[in-house]
């Protein structure tokens, strides 16, 4: 028997028992010998067929046609007298559905059914009107935990086979490829977003308005558009409560709209409306209608982006293994191979060529292994974006013994993952390229986020901007993550004399807004 069938005989067996003793209170009631004799027969019957569905020799085509024959001799022997033994022509299309599926339930009922009607006319000469009745209702019956029965054999079996889950993102990842050149809106989050929030004010206007989407618990903001006052801080507490409530809330000149499970858009008016004139509560509830659609494009897109960004992780940390286990393994060896021709230089001259070969193959390893930490370390579980910079930068400064100084300037609520995850990688670029590069002295890195805008600045004392080597992809690679998340990126000579990379997601910070810096020598 294999794997699959152990819950299927099970299952029959739990079904066999339980009409089994649902027939014998009648038998015991009526002491009818009739009856007894059905069941004694039936039951035997059972019996054997449940110990052949244990054993894997045994064909469940023949087990489970023996048991609509012998159900169906038995119900048209004895029903003439007892009509409650027609109960027992229920279970073989639901013991033949769990085994065999659809096809098993068509064979049952067809063998059970010829076999009772084909008895009943040569013993009986027919049915009678309460045989035929009983017979109707039990085979429907049957038919019916047949259809359950071929429900739970396609889950079962889908459930044991460990291929099946990749065979459903298969189907899945086609579909998403299809459907993805068919969608008019795109699947950028913050365009997206920002139609939304274009079409609230157009509807309503605004001095402040933010769109926040959810990060977990929390929420983060998307999309921001103030004209008259300094930030939509004001907005974040009625959009909790209006996320919270899954409702519209209006309160004074402030209001907040849940869009779905996707998002909540909430702004403050001019000073110089009257919400009560505007009639805002309405105005509101029909925004909420006509943004339905929105909300589905940008939960279709937010997912989207949590697909992308979970692969591309999955896919850096193989990269990561593969480096580790196959590159700097095998560049290793060599290292000991050139170990054991430096024990017995033929001359002074080789002995030295040697020596500034093993320090070459010292200094590859040491790259690829940097680049093995710089593909596995990611924002992961940090408290912030900011945290996750100091970690990195404290792990090159002690690899490479270049100081590197990082200021933090962070408000606590955070951008969104993907935005986050490329600003990371982008400073780590820039870091990296300071230090193997630039021959920087001292580097220092300047964050200042406040959710949706966020600027980082990476500046060195180095060489400053060399020429570009035909196989460097650095600088190219940078511009591109800052076009995916909508920002811009800048390089510029450095005060000191180096460089200084900056990368900026939304506008800078308004002014008048005191944040503490926190400064981090890594």
């Amino acid at each position: 028997m294999t794997i699959p069938d152990l819950p299927f005989a099970r299952l029959t067996l739990a079904a066999r028992g339980f009409v089994l003793l649902a027939l014998l209170v009648p038998v015991v009631v009526t002491r009818d010998v009739t009856l007894l004799l059905a069941l004694l027969a039936i039951g035997s019957t059972w019996a054997v067929v449940q110990l052949a569905e244990f054993r894997p020799s045994v064909s469940t085509f023949v087990a489970t046609t023996f048991d609509a024959v012998v159900v169906g001799l038995a119900c048209g022997l004895t029903s003439q007298d007892v009509l409650v033994i027609l109960a027992a022509l229920a279970v073989p299309p639901f013991t033949a559905g769990l085994h065999r599926g659809i096809h098993g339930v068509v064979l049952a009922m067809s063998a059970q059914l010829v076999t009772f009607v084909g008895v009943s006319v040569f013993a009986y000469e027919g049915l009678h009107a309460d045989q035929a009745i009983g017979m109707f209702t039990w085979s429907i019956t049957g038919l019916g935990l047949g259809f359950i029965a071929t429900f739970l054999h396609s889950a079962i079996e889908r459930s044991a086979d460990p291929l099946a889950p990749y065979h459903y993102a298969q189907t899945l990842l086609r579909q998403l490829i299809d459907l993805s050149g068919g969608l008019s809106s795109g699947l950028d989050p913050a365009a997206l977003g920002g139609a939304i929030v274009s079409t609230v004010r157009d509807e309503l206007p605004t001095t402040a308005l933010v769109l926040y989407v959810p990060r977990g618990p929390e929420l983060t903001p998307l999309v921001e558009k103030n004209l008259e006052v300094a930030d939509g801080s004001d907005c974040e507490g009625i959009a909790r409560q209006a996320w919270a409530n899954r409702e519209p809330v209006v309160a004074g000149g402030a209001f907040a709209i849940p869009l779905d499970d996707a998002a909540v858009v909430a702004g403050i008016l001019s000073d110089r409306l009257d919400p009560a004139r505007l009639d805002l509560s309405s105005r509101i509830l029909e925004l909420q209608r006509r943004l339905a659609p929105s909300a589905v494009h940008l939960d279709t897109a937010l997912l989207f982006s949590s697909f992308r960004d979970a692969a591309t992780a999955d896919e850096r940390r193989r990269l990561a293994r593969e480096m580790h286990d196959g590159v700097a393994q095998d560049i290793a060896s060599l290292g000991y191979l050139v170990d054991a021709l430096a024990a017995q230089p033929s001359s002074p001259e080789q002995a030295e060529r040697i020596g500034m070969l093993r320090d070459r193959v010292s200094e590859v390893v040491g790259e690829v292994r940097q680049s093995v930490l710089t593909l596995r370390t990611s924002i992961g579980e940090s408290p912030s974006l900011g945290a996750a910079i100091s970690s990195v930068a404290r792990n090159l400064s002690e690899v490479s013994g270049v100081p590197i100084q990082v200021t933090l300037e962070e408000h606590t609520t955070r951008l969104r993952p993907e935005v986050e995850a490329e600003l990371f990688r982008i400073t780590q670029e820039a870091m990296n390229n300071a230090i193997k590069h630039a021959q920087a002295s001292v580097i220092d890195v300047h964050c200042r986020v406040h959710a949706p805008r966020a600027i980082i600045t990476v500046s060195d004392d180095g060489r400053g901007m060399q020429a570009p080597r035909s196989d460097s992809h650095g600088l190219k690679i940078m511009h591109e993550r800052a076009t995916l998340i909508g920002g811009r990126l800048a390089i510029d000579p450095s005060p000191d004399g180096g460089l200084m990379v900056t990368v900026a997601v939304g506008t800078d910070l308004p002014s008048g807004v005191d944040l503490e810096p926190e400064k981090v020598k890594a």
